[in-house]
């Protein structure tokens, strides 16, 4: 069934996606090239970005599409990436934080931080704090931050799972739930500014990401998608629906799903805060 066309145009708008190599990443940059944007894909892995950038032109048309190298798990790569990005363009009206990996054993980022939180979460952090400066110069920004419905036992006290055993699906989870608590966090910090941020649930995706994990969970996962996952295109559309539409112009701090708000079982305000300020502390450079 084909999807219902995103009633925008983001002619000359610049928008940026992390993990935008496959998936979802990749869809949702397509979608925003459709709408006539700038799209920045942000990748890890530089040439699988410049394969995704060359198909999303011949797909859609547009050549304003750019491949920009960063390592959202190194916080060294992503100062680096988000000062050059400040650097060539004076905003940026969209931030697509996607890009997220799980693993079925505990990994060290560049930093000596689990990876999983390193990515999915820390990377999210950090690097919206350093465009920060460009959204604010556009006139309504918008923050799109892609989260799950797959998300439970975050542990502030330890979210690296040093003290406790280490299961991947739980540490993918876990980051999920922190995506949506800094969401709303980040929200309130920005409700005089004119940016707007809002997380999303694509839907279970045919990315590839938990058959990547190996194991029993990454054969399961590979069952599971192949015959009841979404196309990457069917997960990308709430992204580049909050990323565009004048429908949630204004509107900010929620959690959707389908183009649907969805409660959030999630929200406390003292967890937000807890979590917001553990992100923060990872921000700062350590003596």
């Amino acid at each position: 069934m084909p999807l219902p066309a995103v009633d925008a145009d983001l002619e000359g708008r610049l928008c940026l996606v992390t993990g935008a190599s496959s998936g979802i990443g990749k869809a949702t940059a397509a979608g925003l090239a459709r709408l006539g944007a700038r799209v920045i894909l942000a990748c890890r892995d530089a040439a699988r970005g410049e394969l995704a950038r060359r198909e999303i032109e011949r797909a859609t048309g547009n050549t304003g599409l750019e491949v920009l190298h960063v390592d959202l798990a190194s916080r060294a790569s992503t100062r680096d990436f988000a000062r050059a990005c400040c650097e060539r363009f004076e905003r940026l009206e969209v931030l697509v934080n996607n890009a997220g990996l799980w693993s079925s054993r505990r990994q060290l980022s560049p930093d000596g931080v689990e990876l999983t939180w390193a990515t999915n979460v820390i990377g999210y952090a950090q690097l919206t704090h350093l465009l920060l400066a460009p959204l604010r110069r556009a006139p309504r920004a918008r923050i799109v931050n892609v989260a799950s419905e797959l998300a439970h036992s975050l542990l502030i006290e330890d979210p690296e799972f040093r003290t406790r055993r280490y299961n991947g699906l739980t540490a993918y989870a876990q980051s999920k739930a922190a995506n949506r608590l800094w969401t709303w966090a980040l929200a309130r910090r920005l409700e005089a500014t004119g940016i707007t941020a809002n997380a999303l649930h694509p839907g279970g995706v045919d990315t590839g990401i938990f058959r990547k994990g190996g194991g029993v969970r990454g054969l399961l996962g590979s069952v599971w998608a192949k015959g009841f996952g979404r196309t990457p295109e069917q997960g990308a559309d709430t992204a580049v629906w909050l990323a565009a539409s004048a429908a949630v112009d204004g509107i900010s701090g929620r959690f959707y799903r389908d183009r649907s708000e969805r409660p959030c079982q999630l929200r406390n305000l003292e967890t937000e805060e807890r979590l917001f300020a553990l992100c923060e502390s990872y921000l700062t450079p350590q003596p």
